[in-house]
């Protein structure tokens, strides 16, 4: 009864931002995780790193033909580090680690992706986020990889720039 209740109200939400309408959203939705409830009844939050110890990451960004190859440095919490848009890129990852979800996830074996090349850059992001370890690998070579991509905004640089 719980699970479907709160499945319920992250549709409700996903209805409510807009998202309903995007494709797959309801299947996506059957594989939010589910997260612990707090006394008060809202959802708790992934565990955020020991006070004093930001997530560090190391983004490295290859082949994009662009001055934005290259080593980046990304701490959260408090920001800091090389990344050209380090609090941009944090509140970007934090938004996409609402409800459990997992900004570096690979894309779900089985995914049918459309047939299109989106260039020849790729990127490794490595370090830790919200307590996990992260070696992700990212690149442009099909629909799939490139929505995945850019849904990492400003994290990666955007397909059209810095």
């Amino acid at each position: 009864m719980p699970q479907r209740i709160l499945r319920t109200a992250a549709a409700a939400l996903a209805a409510f931002s807009g998202l309903a309408a995007a494709p797959g959203t309801a299947q996506a939705l059957d594989r939010v995780p589910l997260l612990p409830l707090l006394g008060d009844g809202l959802l708790a939050r992934p565990a955020a790193p020991l006070a004093g110890t930001p997530d560090r990451l190391t983004i490295e960004v290859r082949g994009t033909g662009r001055a934005v190859d290259g080593a980046y440095r990304l701490e959260c919490g408090p920001t800091g580090g090389t990344h050209p848009q380090a609090a941009r890129a944090c509140e970007r990852l934090a938004e996409l680690s609402t409800f459990g979800g997992d900004p570096f996830a690979p894309v779900p074996g089985g995914t049918v992706c459309t047939f299109q090349h989106g260039g020849n850059a790729t990127a490794r992001v490595t370090g830790r986020w919200y307590g996990r370890p992260v070696d992700a690998r990212f690149s442009r070579t099909d629909g799939c990889e490139i929505a995945r991509w850019n849904d990492l905004v400003p994290v990666l640089p955007s397909a059209g720039g810095a």
